[in-house]
């Protein structure tokens, strides 16, 4: 996989249609699945930050460009500015639509702030997971149990308007001390592993013990 380092929150890469074959992809499941779209692009996203730095961090605009020896994948990343995500990405005049606004060649957007944040939590053990279950109990984070390749992970989702950003720090914190953050996606992690709990699994993981 090729990568170009186009600005400080613009990059682009380029994989060939044999690359994503290697890594167990068909060509066409990209465009008609769409998680097992998301599971490449976030598995190639992982392999650029450890490779160029370019961390994958808050709201992003995404152009894939289906050429004839692969796909070409421009990634910018917006920032945040009173509720609103001001992206700055460049493109030819061609690529520009009528209604788009231009700022010095440039082509800015806005969209709504993102709404949650969502995490995969790792775990060695299930010890770990039952140990982190008896002193967390926040009802309001979204969390679900799986099991892959030896490694419990608990998918966990922060809503925005329900937490403020110590909260949500106060709470990871929290999860860390029994588990560690992981870059695998979710997408890879339902499509391969196993289904343990969903719906609160931490909350059925204390009921659970806490009766016996």
């Amino acid at each position: 996989m090729d990568i170009e380092r186009v600005n400080d929150s613009t990059i682009k890469f380029f994989i060939t249609y044999n690359d994503m074959e290697d890594r167990g992809f068909d060509r066409d499941e990209i465009w008609y699945n769409r998680e097992r779209g998301e599971e490449l692009f976030f598995e190639m996203m992982n392999e650029v930050n450890e490779r160029d730095e370019f961390v994958l961090d808050g709201p992003l605009w995404i152009q894939v460009h289906a050429l004839d020896k692969g796909l070409e994948i421009v990634v910018t990343r917006g920032q945040v500015s009173d509720g609103h995500v001001k992206l700055e990405i460049p493109v030819t005049q061609e690529e520009l639509d009528d209604d788009d606004l231009i700022d010095d060649g440039k082509q800015v957007l806005e969209m709504d702030e993102p709404e949650f944040i969502e995490l995969m939590i790792g775990f060695s053990d299930i010890e770990d997971v039952i140990s982190l279950s008896q002193s967390f109990n926040n009802e309001e984070v979204e969390n679900d149990l799986y099991f892959f390749e030896g490694t419990y992970y608990l998918h966990t989702i922060f809503h925005y308007e329900r937490f403020s950003e110590d909260e949500q720090d106060d709470m990871l914190s929290q999860m860390l001390e029994f588990g560690y953050e992981s870059d695998i996606s979710i997408y890879r992690v339902k499509e391969y592993g196993k289904e343990i709990m969903t719906k609160q699994a931490l909350k059925q993981l204390r009921e659970t013990f806490l009766s016996k």
